[in-house]
């Protein structure tokens, strides 16, 4: 039962007693949940599930816009929008358990801002970001070759840098306040999150992906460029994003107070850690109470 002391204080007792030393060089006396998530005895997986949902999200974004070229505009703009909204919503509900699902260098800053996310993990996840979108450029190049600009986003000729570098801000400000805000306790939506999301990126890219692609994600805009060596457009798709962000983070403040929400952080950083510690717990609970 949640409100039974043991029940909580178990799992971070079954922690000291695995690695007493790293928990306390990385949390110290912090919350159970900081404790659980400091445990790396499954950090691999949690980066490979970054590395696997990052694929396939710039799979399904950047491949729409190669697939389009190799087809002669067999894909509308409307698939090409709404196929990474709705890989985004799959990935979301199959992998957020693991690593919180976040796709994004842009989502994984804000919630360590929001002091959800521990600063420590920050470094690997977005490493692991940008190998998975890379594998998936590589992919759709040793496939399709360089057409397309392997699903590089631009500016829409006449728009500029630095107007698709504010409509990429101004979309990430709704797109991370949509994850801060789902993720919250406050809201308690659970699962309904990935439909959110989903909705927003498909929404924010049927009105505005003329300008600027609506990328809304570093790596997404990244990748491509890794493969091609062309990096003369990327600013606007680092600068856009990163602003859109920090707004979003002021925003939940305002909002919502300074963070350091329990279930947003176990959205954020999924929860497997302490699911496997609670298995743990539950099963040394059962062997002390059989009779000897």
């Amino acid at each position: 039962m949640a409100g039974d002391p043991t029940e909580q204080a178990t799992p971070a007792a079954t922690f000291h007693e695995v690695s007493p030393q790293l928990t306390r060089a990385l949390v110290g006396s912090g919350p159970s949940w900081a404790r659980d998530f400091s445990d790396l005895t499954y950090e691999w997986r949690r980066l490979l599930a970054e590395i696997k949902g990052t694929f396939y999200l710039v799979l399904a974004g950047a491949g729409a816009g190669v697939v389009n070229a190799y087809s002669h505009g067999a894909i509308g703009r409307e698939a090409a929008v709404v196929a990474p909204a709705l890989t985004v919503m799959a990935i979301i509900l199959s992998i957020g358990a693991i690593s919180g699902a976040h796709l994004n260098p842009v989502v994984t800053v804000a919630f360590a801002l929001r002091r959800e996310f521990p600063w420590t993990r920050v470094p690997l996840y977005l490493v692991a970001q940008v190998i998975g979108g890379t594998l998936a450029c590589l992919f759709l190049w040793a496939m399709f070759g360089k057409i397309g600009h392997v699903g590089a986003t631009l500016p829409a000729p006449g728009v500029g840098d630095v107007r698709a570098m504010w409509m990429e801000a101004v979309l990430t400000c709704g797109l991370v306040g949509v994850i801060l805000g789902t993720a919250s306790g406050a809201q308690n939506v659970g699962s309904l999150s990935a439909l959110a999301v989903a909705g927003y990126i498909a929404l924010a890219g049927l009105w505005s992906s003329p300008v600027s692609g609506a990328s809304m994600n570093p790596v997404r805009s990244l990748a491509p460029d890794i493969v091609t060596g062309n990096f003369g457009s990327y600013w606007p798709y680092l600068a856009g994003p990163t602003i859109g962000m920090l707004v979003a983070v002021a925003l939940a403040y305002a909002l919502r107070g300074p963070g350091s929400d329990e279930v947003a952080a176990r959205a954020a950083q999924g929860t497997l850690g302490s699911l496997v510690l609670a298995r743990r717990a539950a099963r040394r609970r059962s062997r002390r109470h059989e009779p000897s």
